[in-house]
């Protein structure tokens, strides 16, 4: 039971990150060639936090 909650969470976390990541690319300018690539880091970030959050839960 709670192996099919845990697959539930995980399938759920999945979705949400797609769709953010598909809207962010969507919209995503091109870079200037003097950008530092800030906008990068805030879902890079995201990405890298939930990866360990899942390392640790399972």
């Amino acid at each position: 039971m709670e192996a099919i909650m845990r697959m539930k969470l995980f399938l759920a976390v999945m979705v949400v990150l797609m769709a953010v990541s598909a809207v962010s690319a969507a919209d995503a300018p091109a870079p200037s060639p003097t950008s530092d690539a800030t906008a990068l880091f805030v879902p890079t970030a995201a990405a890298s936090l939930v990866a360990l959050a899942f390392g640790l839960l399972f």
